[in-house]
């Protein structure tokens, strides 16, 4: 007997757990569906006849409408399904009761506490370039670095962090460029940070330092190297050593769950991500967020068709004013550059059972839990409100990622139904929203989301899903880590000189 999953009473398809082929039998609602279709595992079956123009339903709202009638227990999918969306929308503010959740004994990770009082969960050396020209330099750099590391016992990792930009740029490419790596620069997983400049970029290193603001000298230092008489790789390697060994009694200490800041992410779903590992990080969610905490989400383009849920939870009317500018304003974006608004799933997706927008986006939003929208934040924008937050940033998977690191998250959690191995610079733990990926590519995924499906209990995997999220937070590597798998990307909207 072929398994189905239908996912609201209003849905009028339900998902295929494993492949069906056609006349398998099914049972939904105690009754009796038969597939007069193949329909790949994650994919959507007819649960009735639909006509040609009419909406399917999923996770109780529209997804699209058909363009050709459809037979009960037939395939449902790209090809026949198209969006309902179109255009900038007007909205009205229409709050429902703000979800609490119950936190229930505080919990707790060994994390690092700096001096100014913030929270790293890693204690790592980082050479970040204020412009391309000088990415060999900051990799030569930390590699000329490493055979000393073992005198520095309480450094955990020396990186580099290369990129394409900080000259050549203008208007909001050059800001989105300086904010990032100031909050890079800025961020509480590094023990220590050696900036290096080349001299004669846009990126000036006077305005720069002026824009990082106030850091320990210690621990944060600047090379311009044109002004470096002699070896510029040599005089890094002895400013890395001066700020590794200020870094020599540092210690983890219990830090209450309150201080995490996490990023909520996803990248290669598929039809199961709005049924597994999604809803499991909206869960997360709000129990970290109900300890104190805070959560980002972002991928703005990907709360399309779903925006009104989010607006719905904002706090007050401010916040949904915000929203309402974060959505329209990536729209304009869209129709600026001419190009159309609503053609997001990607060929992965739509092989993964997504061929929509509108269900993109209705599973993507599933990672923010069901707790009150706290406060939106622009690109580049450094958090301060605890709770659930909203962020400015593309669905790329590098640069979201990257966006949601340098708001202050010290990690990223990222459920994938495909797979990836990439990560950004704070540990990005891939969670996979079925077991088959779990089990062919152990080298990438962290945690198995896929277990609800073969029948765990949701309270189980939740409950060891914290624990992992913890452990993460108290050192335990992710699988980009161990990859030695690190990069930043920047948002780049304009032109380049």
């Amino acid at each position: 007997m072929a398994a189905v999953i239908k996912i609201n009473q209003a849905d009028n398809v339900a998902v295929a757990v494993s492949d069906v082929a056609a006349g398998d039998v099914c049972y939904v609602d105690g009754r009796q569906l038969t597939a007069t279709a193949d329909v790949p595992a994650g994919h959507k079956v007819a649960l009735r006849a639909l006509k040609q123009g009419e909406n399917v339903v999923k996770y109780g709202y529209p997804i699209g409408h058909l363009t050709e009638d459809v037979e009960e227990g037939g395939l449902i999918d790209h090809r026949i399904l198209k969006t309902n969306l179109s255009g900038i929308l007007e909205y009205k503010y229409g709050p429902i009761p703000a979800y609490v959740g119950r936190s229930g004994v505080q919990a707790t990770f060994k994390g690092y506490r700096r001096a100014d009082g913030r929270t790293g969960i890693r204690n790592e050396l980082w050479v970040v370039p204020t412009v391309g020209c000088v990415n060999g330099v900051a990799e030569a750099i930390v590699k000329a670095f490493l055979p000393f590391a073992e005198e520095y016992p309480a450094v955990e990792k020396v990186k580099a962090f290369p990129h394409n930009y900080g000259c050549s740029q203008l208007g909001d490419d050059h800001e989105n460029t300086r904010r990032i790596l100031a909050d890079i620069v800025r961020h509480p997983n590094a023990a220590g940070v050696l900036v290096v400049a080349l001299g004669c970029e846009n990126n000036q290193l006077r305005a720069f330092r002026e824009l990082v603001g106030p850091v320990d000298g210690n621990r944060v230092k600047f090379m311009e190297c044109q002004k470096v008489e002699g070896d510029e790789v040599e005089e890094g390697v002895t400013l890395l050593k001066e700020i590794a060994a200020a870094c020599r009694d540092d210690k983890r200490e219990e830090i209450p769950a309150s201080e995490l800041k996490v990023g909520l992410k996803c990248g290669g779903s598929d039809g199961f991500s709005g049924i597994t590992a999604n809803p499991l990080l909206g869960r997360f969610s709000d129990w970290i967020v109900a300890q104190g905490g805070t959560t980002v989400l972002t991928e703005v383009p990907e709360m399309f068709g779903a925006e009104t849920i989010l607006m719905s939870r904002c706090r007050d009317e401010a916040v949904f004013g915000k929203t309402v500018s974060l959505i329209n304003d990536f729209k304009e974006y869209f129709l600026a550059n001419r190009q159309p608004v609503y053609e997001n799933p990607s060929p992965g997706n739509k092989a993964g059972g997504i061929s929509t927008l509108e269900e993109k986006s209705l599973g993507c939003t599933q990672k923010s839990g069901k707790s009150a929208v706290e406060d939106v934040l622009k690109y580049g924008e450094r958090l301060k409100t605890s709770g659930l937050n909203l962020l400015s940033a593309p669905g790329n998977d590098l640069v979201a990622a990257t966006a949601l690191a340098a708001s202050g998250c010290q990690i990223v959690l990222f459920t994938t139904g495909r797979g990836t191995p990439f990560g950004t610079f704070v540990p990005t733990a891939k969670i996979s929203t079925n077991s088959r990926l779990a089990s062919s590519k152990p080298g990438w995924i962290d945690f198995n989301a896929g277990t609800i499906l073969d029948g765990r209990p949701v309270a189980s995997v939740d409950d060891d899903f914290i624990d992992f999220v913890l452990s993460v937070a108290s050192g335990e590597k992710t699988c980009n880590e161990k990859s030695g798998y690190s990069e930043i990307a920047i948002f780049k909207t304009g032109v380049t000189l």
